[in-house]
């Protein structure tokens, strides 16, 4: 039997992705919005068993104030966070505002669906490498979790992380080019050499990889002038 569920993310682009994936497999989508700060208002007026919610900075202060209203208002809905690697705050922040789950944003759909079953019936969701990892560091605490989005800021050329960008805005290669001032052929090189670096397989996987990470809301200071190489010649 399909859960009736809601997802929020603060990319429409990932909620509307991971919906339709799920629809697929036969669970009952009653909206996928952004951003996620309007989740509680949406699970209260709709009332789904489950809600993913997407948050880049688990850690941050007020991100999890969605989930402490949807729990205050609707105690029966199981909210299932997916996120980046988290911190061991990032984890105790999620069940300490009352969520039932915490699936690494890279999980593959298999996972976030047995993850909402088993928080549809009460359980905890998640994964014991995910808890491990929290115990390690709060034993080791000289030992710094890892910067997803610095690392893979690292990985790319100025270049690469405009062309990240542009494809996490939606645009095709033909548009990359002309905005880029290169050659097609050049542009979709350039696509390629991101989605292999990153370790994805499409446009739709890097966006929202650099998404989930908090990439997209630090790469300002990379796309500036300054740090843009200059059209190239093809």
């Amino acid at each position: 039997m399909g859960v009736r569920l809601i997802v929020v993310d603060d990319h429409r682009l990932l909620a509307e992705a991971l919906a339709s994936a799920l629809k697929l497999r036969g669970h009952r989508v009653l909206a996928a919005a952004a951003p996620s700060a309007g989740a509680a208002e949406l699970v209260v007026n709709r009332a789904p068993e489950v809600c993913l919610l997407g948050t880049a900075a688990p850690a941050e202060p007020g991100a999890f104030d969605p989930v402490l209203r949807i729990k205050r208002e609707c105690p029966q809905v199981a909210v299932v966070v997916l996120g980046p690697v988290p911190s061991p705050r990032g984890i105790a922040a999620a069940f300490a505002a009352g969520a039932s789950g915490y699936v690494r944003h890279d999980e593959r759909i298999e996972g976030v669906e047995r993850a909402m079953i088993k928080a549809r019936t009460g359980e905890a969701a998640v994964a014991p490498q995910l808890l491990q990892g929290a115990f390690a560091e709060l034993l080791d605490p000289a030992v710094q979790p890892d910067d997803e989005a610095t690392r893979l800021m690292q990985l790319l050329t100025p270049r690469e992380i405009e062309v990240l960008v542009r494809v996490a805005e939606g645009e095709d290669t033909r548009v990359i080019a002309a905005g880029m001032g290169i050659a097609p052929s050049t542009a979709r090189t350039h696509v390629q050499r991101v989605l292999m670096k990153l370790g994805v397989g499409s446009r739709l996987e890097a966006a929202a990889l650099a998404a989930r990470t908090g990439l997209l809301d630090r790469v300002a200071s990379y796309t500036g002038p300054e740090d843009v190489a200059a059209p190239e010649a093809d």
